[in-house]
């Protein structure tokens, strides 16, 4: 049965790419040891690095930005209280074993960050029991599930095809609980459902019914993985402030030029990079036109953190998160765990509400803010401290926030992206099992420094 699960395994290693490696094999001395260059040092790029180097292998990773981990961005919002909160990667699942695993063996401490998730909708609150979805919803995700389980490879293609939104209505969802998937699972997305592929969003449903991939965050914050990964390769091994411009591959060699003027040859690359800013380096030879086209195709989802320190944790529950149908949507409380009388409210905004709060001045982002807390907490901005905001869409070196996999793409432009050209493999959450986690950028470093 064709599920995301297996579809990478499947995908990792071609027969073409089997029997290329077994020619190269004739060339090559027993015991040789390539030298490999990664593009980019985010936790992708270090889980490979960290891979290989443990191989006893050549290594240098090239990372454009002054920091080490991409879209692992842990900030300090408050260094008195040691007050930390992520602007990027936020959560770990209990079904995430490799992200685990690691931590468990780097010595970094996972700390519990599930929420209670309260509700503002359509005017009135509801604290965390005192609202949820319909018996008829839950009678017919059984059923859709269970007939999930049963499709063919062909039939999920199709599945593919048509958008959460639709599914769902075509099959009978209507009213608040319409509403209320739309409100959660954009979040998931970082785009509305009516842009989701319907395969996509029930895969993920029999994959994480139990945990929904959002039970841990690392205790200091997450970007103390990417230190500590980092620090066992060898800080000497990664250049920061290399933003990479061109690649040639020649022979059996690859030679990659920086911005600054900067020349490394290898034998092989792992390009981690977004395909956002893939496409501005310069390959030669040119990239296939198919996987220019699967480039061009994929977008990358539009999420805006807007954090706001406060003196007091006026929402009295160390576990509040919030969903509203207002234009902040989404509330969490981003320094749980953390002792101090002073705590920060994230509003995680996605899609179209994700343009609108980065458009914003910080008054027009600060009304948005109180405008859906001061129904149940009442004058909020006088407890406010500072504020912090960040939108992944205006990153130079990333443009967006995570892959986002439309309709009628998983199974047709991902094994595109996935496919070495040459001496260049590729990783990086976008061709993972699951979008915008930790997880899949470790499996799939891995993955191609495994190949190597």
């Amino acid at each position: 049965m064709l599920t995301r699960r297996n579809f990478i395994e499947q995908a990792i290693i071609t027969p073409i790419q089997a029997v290329a490696a077994t020619k190269l094999c004739h060339f090559l001395p027993i015991n040789y040891k390539p030298k490999v260059v990664i593009i980019g040092a985010g936790i992708s790029g270090l889980a490979a690095g960290y891979f290989l180097s443990q191989k006893g292998i050549d290594i240098t990773i090239l990372e454009a930005r002054s920091r080490l981990g991409g879209r692992v961005y842990s900030q300090t919002i408050d260094a008195g209280e040691n007050l930390t909160i992520e602007l990027g990667a936020e959560w770990i699942g209990a079904c995430h074993q490799r992200v685990i695993s690691l931590c468990q063996e780097l010595g970094l401490e996972l700390q519990n960050n599930q929420f209670h998730t309260h509700l503002l909708y359509q005017g009135k609150y509801f604290r965390q029991d005192e609202w949820d979805f319909s018996d008829a919803w839950y009678d017919k995700l059984e059923i859709l599930l269970k007939a999930y389980s049963n499709l063919s490879e062909f039939d999920k293609m199709k599945l593919d095809k048509i958008d959460l939104w639709r599914y769902l209505v075509d099959n009978g969802i209507k009213d608040k609980d319409l509403d209320f998937i739309e409100l959660i699972k954009s979040t998931d997305f970082g785009e509305s459902i009516r842009f989701a592929s319907a395969f996509i969003a029930l895969d993920e449903y029999v994959e994480s019914q139990e945990t929904y991939h959002m039970d841990y965050k690392i205790k200091g914050g997450n970007s103390k993985l990417a230190q500590a990964l980092a620090a066992r390769i060898g800080r000497d091994k990664i250049l920061l402030n290399r933003p990479v411009v061109a690649i040639e591959q020649t022979g059996r060699s690859v030679t990659v030029t920086c911005a600054n003027g900067d020349k490394i040859s290898a034998d092989k690359v792992i390009c981690t990079l977004p395909t956002t800013v893939m496409k501005s380096i310069r390959w030669n030879p040119a990239l296939p036109e198919d996987k220019l086209e699967a480039i061009d195709a994929l977008q990358y989802s539009r999420i805006n953190k807007y954090a706001t320190l406060y003196d007091r944790r006026f929402w009295q529950d160390e576990s509040f998160d919030l969903i509203t149908d207002g234009p902040a949507h989404y509330f969490y409380h981003a320094t749980k765990n953390q002792a101090s009388t002073k705590g920060a409210l994230v509003s995680y905004t996605i899609g179209d509400k994700a343009d609108i709060f980065a458009r914003q001045s910080e008054l027009g982002r600060n009304a948005l803010v109180e405008s859906a807390l001061k129904p149940i907490f009442g004058d909020t901005e006088r407890y406010a401290l500072k504020r912090i905001n960040h939108y992944w869409g205006n990153d130079e070196f990333a443009k967006g926030s995570y892959a986002f996999y439309g309709k009628n793409q998983w199974f047709n432009i991902r094994p595109v992206l996935q496919r070495r050209f040459k001496h260049v493999h590729f990783a990086g959450e976008h061709i993972a099992d699951w979008q915008g986690y930790m997880e899949g950028a470790i499996e799939t470093g891995e993955a191609a420094a495994a190949a190597i």
